[in-house]
């Protein structure tokens, strides 16, 4: 959503914009690969062996040797630079790489004393680009925005490298930030990394691609509906969405932290689960509360279970059921859990989903999508398909009363309630031994409806919204590979739950061979 206060772009054609936002974006490459490098890098990789084996360590592998000094934070942030490049060519990731801000950045890390170096030290972390950092421009997906410079590093970022990280690479994202796909007038569309004709997961897009090439340890998204899980998922990658106001959201091109009716959050992305856990370790032992006030002063915490974990399964949300590798990736995952000792699984029925998405849409746009509508109106850029989608055909969007706008709030906070109901009951109280036994710790259920999508067809935000609505942790992890010759047979169906089961079962059908060649290849690192 935009900020309040935002520049009026020069008078140039919205087309002439977007060539000057590439044209920087490849100055930016060249200035990190030089000319000669630039020219052949369609037709070959300039990596060397060592920068590979470097951009494939296991992320706690490499803090261990920069940490010690037996590698150079140098030679690590020229080898992520360099396979940043590498991976813009293939998916167009970025928007920009910030090879000089980051080399000197590493080069000063460098002569620290290994008893100065922090629990970061070295390590390159990549930015969605509507998170500031000093002196480079937030547009957030809009051509009207792309000479809003920030003025300063956002309070994350701050927290980052004063942890030892080097922010080395900026990622794309999609007009209005509301698309579960990554496209923008700005740079076109990113892609997937292993397919080129589906979708890498949005609005953090750029970040899903990225980071699943290699060409970051973690990136930095953002998630108000999905936005940093669909990447996460469609990329294959992990992706925290956290509880709001756990991580700093000050100096961002969106709405001020703690105005939002339904919280926008900033989250970790990386191919390790030890990246989510650093990155959130780090940012809490901030104590970030003390500068932004709306955040909650909780720390982090690790947790122990003197008792079975208790898991709740969710085949499907009761409105949408999942294309075939999703639920038999899920069943199979089950059924591995319920053969483990210190596991109790049940099936969990999701409360009301349906209704969950009458209220987030409801607020999603309080004003109907108007500034949405001034900002491309002052470029004269198009609205694309999925920002149309979202602001124009979506029944829920509208624009509020007071009295509307109170009565949407209620509803939130009414099915907040009502769905923490739901999941305590899978606790029941023992009369006869006088013990209580205790509601689900952990939900495992689909990300979204299908694998990674088709180009413009990511209109059911279900899954995912659902868990920004009752501002609920959630973790996309990923759990398994489309099974060509298992996932095909099971395509056909002729009774559905609802319209949108039978649209979304329609994107399955018409190209299941298609869709189920993903994530069969081997990874793209």
């Amino acid at each position: 959503m935009p900020p309040k206060k935002q520049k009026k772009s020069h008078a140039k054609s919205w087309k002439d914009v977007a060539s000057e936002a590439q044209a920087h974006r490849d100055a930016t490459i060249r200035n990190v690969l030089g000319d000669s490098e630039f020219a052949v890098l369609q037709s070959k990789g300039p990596l060397s062996d060592s920068q590979h084996q470097i951009t494939n360590l296991k992320l706690k592998e490499l803090n261990k040797l920069l940490i010690t000094g037996a590698i150079l934070a140098e030679e690590v942030v020229t080898a992520f630079l360099r396979r940043s490049a590498v991976a813009q060519q293939s998916v167009n990731c970025l928007t920009e790489l910030l090879g000089e801000r980051a080399l000197t950045r590493a080069r000063e890390l460098d002569g620290k004393h290994p008893s100065k170096r922090g629990p970061l030290h070295g390590i390159p972390i990549s930015v969605k680009s509507h998170i500031g950092i000093q002196n480079t421009r937030m547009p957030a997906g809009y051509i009207a925005w792309w000479n809003n410079f920030s003025t300063k590093d956002a309070l994350v970022v701050q927290i980052l490298e004063r942890a030892g990280a080097v922010i080395h690479a900026r990622t794309t994202e999609p007009q209005s930030m509301m698309q579960l796909e990554c496209t923008s007038n700005l740079y076109g569309t990113t892609l997937n990394p292993y397919n080129p004709n589906l979708s890498s997961g949005g609005s953090s897009g750029g970040e899903g691609a990225l980071v699943a090439m290699g060409g970051s340890s973690i990136g930095l998204g953002s998630d108000v509906g999905g936005s940093i899980r669909v990447p996460a998922a469609a990329c294959g990658i992990f992706g925290l969405k956290p509880t709001g106001f756990r991580v700093p959201c000050t100096g961002w091109s969106s709405t001020p932290p703690g105005a939002d009716p339904i919280p926008t959050v900033l989250g970790p992305l990386s191919n390790d689960l030890d990246g989510i856990e650093m990155f959130m370790e780090t940012v809490l032992a901030a104590e970030s509360w003390k500068v932004e006030p709306a955040l909650v002063p909780l720390p982090w915490r690790s947790v122990s279970f003197d008792r079975p974990i208790k898991i709740g399964i969710s085949m499907h949300d009761g409105t949408v059921l999942p294309h075939p590798p999703i639920t038999r990736t899920l069943q199979e995952l089950a059924d591995k859990l319920r053969g483990l000792p210190g596991f109790r699984v049940m099936d969990f029925v999701p409360y009301k989903h349906d209704e969950a998405w009458a209220i987030a849409s409801s607020l999603y746009f309080t004003d109907g999508g108007a500034a949405d509508r001034s900002v491309m109106a002052e470029s004269g850029e198009p609205i694309l398909p999925l920002t149309n989608w979202i602001i124009n055909e979506t029944p829920g969007v509208k624009n509020l009363t007071r009295s509307e706008l109170e009565y949407w709030l209620e509803e939130r906070e009414e099915y907040r309630l009502e769905y923490a109901a739901a999941w305590n009951s899978t606790g029941t109280w023992d009369a006869d031994k006088g013990t209580w036994d205790s509601p689900m710790d952990i939900l495992i259920c689909p990300v979204m409806p299908g694998v990674a999508s088709r180009h413009g067809t990511a209109k059911y935000w279900s899954y995912s919204a659902v868990w920004n609505l009752v501002d609920y942790p959630a973790l996309a992890f990923p759990a398994g590979r489309v099974d060509k010759d298992k996932d095909a047979a099971t395509c056909k169906r002729i009774k559905f739950m609802s319209d949108h089961d039978r649209w979304n079962w329609s994107l399955c059908k018409c190209h299941a061979m298609f869709f189920l060649s993903v994530l069969t290849r081997d990874s793209p690192r």
